[in-house]
């Protein structure tokens, strides 16, 4: 899924360091409860999860061509999950839950067997995928 954010995850032990990196490479950091946010040059900005629940997506990250790099990226379970696990944060504003449904619709879309893997309060809300 394209956005004008990268989220990342990096071992606990190297959150500091990773930070004074890239504070060194020129962003400029924003420190909240669960994620460091990096702003630099590009419109792009990055976000550092520190939520414990994104420790375990390193291992079952994929390959996949990220605007012609090589990266490793969230498998589409994890996705999913993380998607689901933002929607149903209510201190986060409107815009960004809408947002996150909106998300969770196209990843049921484009691959109907995560249709499974919802919430029956999601199902409710999101069209079961037309199987052709």
């Amino acid at each position: 899924m394209v956005t004008q954010d990268v989220d990342f995850v990096v071992a606990a032990e190297c959150v500091g360091p990773v930070v004074e990196m890239l504070k060194a490479a020129g962003f400029s950091a924003a420190e909240h409860p669960w994620s460091v946010n990096f702003t630099g040059a590009s419109k792009v900005s990055i976000q550092l999860s520190t939520e414990a629940v994104y420790l375990e997506f390193p291992a079952r990250s994929v390959v996949a061509d990220v605007h012609g790099i090589l990266l490793r990226v969230a498998c589409l379970e994890d996705t999913l999950r993380g998607k689901i696990l933002a929607w149903d944060d209510d201190s986060r504003r409107q815009s960004k839950r809408m947002k996150d449904l909106t998300d969770i619709a196209r990843l049921v879309e484009t691959h109907p067997q995560l249709w499974a893997k919802l919430p029956a309060t999601l199902q409710q809300l999101v069209e079961p995928p037309n199987e052709e």
